[in-house]
């Protein structure tokens, strides 16, 4: 990490799906729908994340109706699909949630995450990602995407923000 970050004022993670909360294969059904893997141990991180008053949002190039799905699942609110350009919808939305781009993670595997890596204050890279992307993030998770890397980089935040102990304290009991 080069520059000096705040970790106590990330207040909103973005993340890309396929190749970060899935493994980027897509299963094509024969009627045409689709399937997607997603992670558990994200979703429970994600969930933490929230109990700790963050938001959380979805940046992706495609649509796909099990994103739409799994985003429900995990009361995700800001969900953007279809996005070939992935810099608008994350303008959009810091203008609606009166947001700086300071207080933003955004966590992305490819070549289109480029420009929002750039902008935030915290961009992350999957273990899988593209090469040119891990050039310009501020850090690399240890975990694949689809494997654990929105949870690992959930967990690397809050615990920098001072705010991971007293979110595990449920678990303690």
């Amino acid at each position: 990490m080069g520059k000096a970050i705040d970790f106590k004022q990330i207040q909103l993670l973005i993340m890309d799906v396929d190749g970060v909360l899935t493994d980027g294969g897509i299963i094509v059904h024969s009627d045409g729908s689709e399937s997607k893997r997603f992670c558990v141990y994200d979703g429970h991180r994600i969930r933490m994340w929230h109990r700790s008053g963050r938001l959380s949002a979805i940046i992706s190039g495609r649509d796909s109706r099990p994103t739409t799905l799994r985003a429900e699942q995990l009361e995700i609110k800001y969900v953007h699909q279809g996005c070939t350009q992935k810099l608008p919808a994350f303008e959009s939305l810091m203008g609606e949630l009166d947001m700086r781009p300071e207080q933003v993670a955004y966590v992305g595997d490819d070549l289109m995450d480029i420009p929002i890596v750039r902008r935030v204050g915290f961009g992350v890279a999957v273990a899988n990602a593209a090469e040119d992307l891990k050039q310009v993030a501020d850090w690399a998770t240890c975990r694949l995407g689809g494997s654990g890397a929105v949870g690992e980089t959930i967990e690397y935040i809050l615990k920098q923000a001072g705010v991971w102990e007293p979110l595990m304290q449920r678990y303690r009991i």
